[in-house]
């Protein structure tokens, strides 16, 4: 019994590797109605999911109300013209689907699921619920206090507000990964005008740059078919944003977010890299990072949490990087007790890891690790629909999928170690505490 769950493992990765092998090969790809359609058909049984999107994130607000761009997206399942929400709900629950949409910094997204003889109606109320919200003033006035309310429940996480914080800290005013003060937000939601919201869906809404991928149990022609009937005559859309790398920024390196009665303080040790997802060396630092501190196998680890004891996770990572210049941290939650020594061993760590490099057996067993993981991504039709919708997103052809672990697999100890020196500088990093600091206010 004992050999088991490895036999089981054994047949996991053999039913990965073949679904990962030559999946460049298998997408159908098309523009119709505008629209850059993605079909990749698999081996499972009746089911098909849905990924896409489209540039109308909150960096298109512009100069305009910034929170309209979220508060568009929030307005999208609150009933169309020629249906209310109630009726499109009952549709989708009569048959097990789901339709969801979220608003991020640059991308609406738009997620759905459904059983292979209702995605002609799945397409249907997406295409729908894009191109004609109703935009009915009660319903307006709900998400409005929704989105207010949300805010002000987030306001009360520590690992929030430090991450909040430490996006004003390494990016400049008008770069899109630099988020506006909660304060800021919340009165935007609260004074936001119903005009505005359809004036932005007027104007950033359409086919143009709209990325749909389907994977599943596939009629690619019906689907086809599908998209390009119910897509029809819908024009309009803008392309992504790519702004000039972050400046140097003169905030404080060390900042403070004091909140009464908290348990733990979070703490974000990092710089913006200006990389982005698609440079040269991005993977060459992606996997120096993960050294340092992914997960349980990471240093950062192994190291504060399991030896010293000292938090309850840490972890490092390079972030917000697909569409800009992304930025690189540490994230660690300390009890107050433990702050000073916390973040002392953190930087240590951090100062042996850039000064040393890693080392070639942690090269080797993390190369693994990155690979394995990305294989078994993709064996879910989530997993799938997604990476094919993230290569796109980030400038590569679909066969960036089957490129990938090779790319990986040629990285060398002295490119890793490279690319830390490159681009990262520790002793000028900023350090975010949000939390119940000692001695703050």
């Amino acid at each position: 019994m004992k050999r088991f769950p490895f036999l089981v493992l054994a047949l996991c990765a053999l039913l990965v590797s073949s679904a990962h092998a030559q999946i460049a090969s298998h997408v159908i790809r098309a523009k119709i109605a505008g629209i850059d359609v993605i079909a990749y058909p698999t081996g499972v049984q009746d089911v098909v999911t849905i990924h896409g999107s489209l540039p109308a994130g909150d960096a298109f607000a512009g100069e305009g109300n910034i929170a309209i761009p979220t508060l568009v997206g929030m307005m999208l399942d609150k009933g169309t013209t020629t249906e209310d929400k109630f009726a499109i709900t009952e549709k989708l629950e009569r048959v097990g689907a789901t339709i969801s949409f979220d608003v991020g910094t640059e991308m609406l997204a738009v997620s759905a699921k459904c059983l292979k003889k209702d995605a002609p109606l799945v397409i249907g109320l997406i295409a729908e619920q894009l191109r004609t919200p109703a935009f009915s003033a009660e319903e307006f006035d709900k998400v409005k206090k929704q989105f207010v309310g949300g805010l002000r429940r987030q306001l009360e996480s520590t690992d929030f507000r430090a991450s909040d914080a430490f996006t004003r800290a390494v990016y400049p005013v008008g770069h899109p990964n630099r988020q506006p003060a909660p304060e800021e937000l919340i009165a935007a939601a609260e004074s936001a005008k119903l005009d505005e919201a359809k004036a932005f869906h007027a104007k950033y809404y359409g086919p143009a740059h709209f990325t749909l991928v389907v994977v599943g149990d596939l009629d690619v022609p019906q689907i086809q078919s599908d998209i390009g009937k119910t897509f029809a005559g819908w024009t309009g859309g803008a392309d992504v944003i790519h702004p000039a790398k972050a400046t140097m920024s003169d905030a404080p390196k060390d900042q403070n977010v004091f909140m009464a009665d908290k348990t733990s303080v979070t703490v974000i040790l990092g710089q913006a890299t200006g990389l982005r997802y698609s440079d040269p060396d991005t993977q060459a630092l992606r996997m120096g990072t993960a050294i340092l501190g992914s997960g349980f196998t990471g240093r950062l680890m192994a190291n504060v949490r399991d030896k010293e004891g000292l938090t309850y996770g840490i972890g490092s990572t390079v972030a917000r990087d697909t569409f800009s210049d992304g930025d690189w941290h540490i994230t660690a939650t300390f009890a107050p007790t433990l702050l000073e020594k916390g973040i002392e061993s953190t930087r240590r760590e951090l100062k042996k890891w850039y000064e040393n490099g890693v080392t070639d057996d942690e090269l080797e067993r993390h190369k693994g690790d990155v690979v394995g993981t990305f294989k078994v991504g993709l064996a879910t039709t989530d997993g799938m629909a997604g990476a094919l919708l993230g290569a796109i997103q980030r400038g590569y052809d679909v066969t960036w999928l089957d490129e990938y672990p090779k790319k990986i697999e040629s990285l060398s100890t002295g490119d890793v170690n490279a690319a830390i020196k490159k681009y990262l500088r520790p002793d000028s990093m900023f350090l975010i505490k949000a939390g119940s600091i000692p001695g703050a206010k």
